[in-house]
């Protein structure tokens, strides 16, 4: 097989287990049972929702827990500020891709690395926990209804 050829190989699919917007800066995040994804802007009710690449930020429901490891104590996705929460993919092997996360579909734009709230969210050595743990950051490509336990399915073209 190819490299493309493997790289277009998912076994399943994953889901979403958490989702959050952040209507204002600083402020705490709302967190949602479902939310609307809207094409080409963002996440209803989302301060970021902009015609950018960073419309939406996923991280692995797997990397808060090594996140949690390596600072020895409980890692809540609201301290880590990102919208939508997946099991059970490795939302590193979506780059390039499109894929569906309920009844929208994202674009891969790019990793999310954390920021210096990091360290005030999560304590000390908390940026560097999160280094190669952040997340993603995505496009919308169609819009629609985001809900929990929706799949995170990789769109193959």
């Amino acid at each position: 097989m190819t490299i493309k050829e493997l790289q277009e190989n998912f076994n399943g699919s994953g889901r979403v287990t958490f989702i959050s917007v952040r209507p204002e800066r600083l402020k705490p995040l709302v967190v949602l049972d479902h939310v609307v994804a809207i094409h080409q802007k963002g996440l209803e009710g989302d301060r970021y929702a902009s015609s950018g690449s960073r419309q939406v930020t996923l991280i692995q429901d797997e990397h808060l827990k090594a996140v949690s490891s390596f600072l020895g104590r409980d890692v809540k996705p609201e301290m880590v500020r990102r919208n939508i929460v997946v099991a059970g993919i490795n939302l590193l092997a979506l780059k390039g891709k499109k894929f569906k996360v309920g009844e929208a579909v994202l674009e891969y734009s790019g990793e999310c690395h954390p920021c210096s709230r990091m360290e005030t969210n999560l304590g000390l050595g908390g940026y560097n926990a999160m280094r190669g743990h952040g997340g993603i950051t995505a496009r919308i490509i169609k819009s629609g209804l985001i809900k929990m336990g929706d799949p995170v399915i990789a769109v193959v073209e």
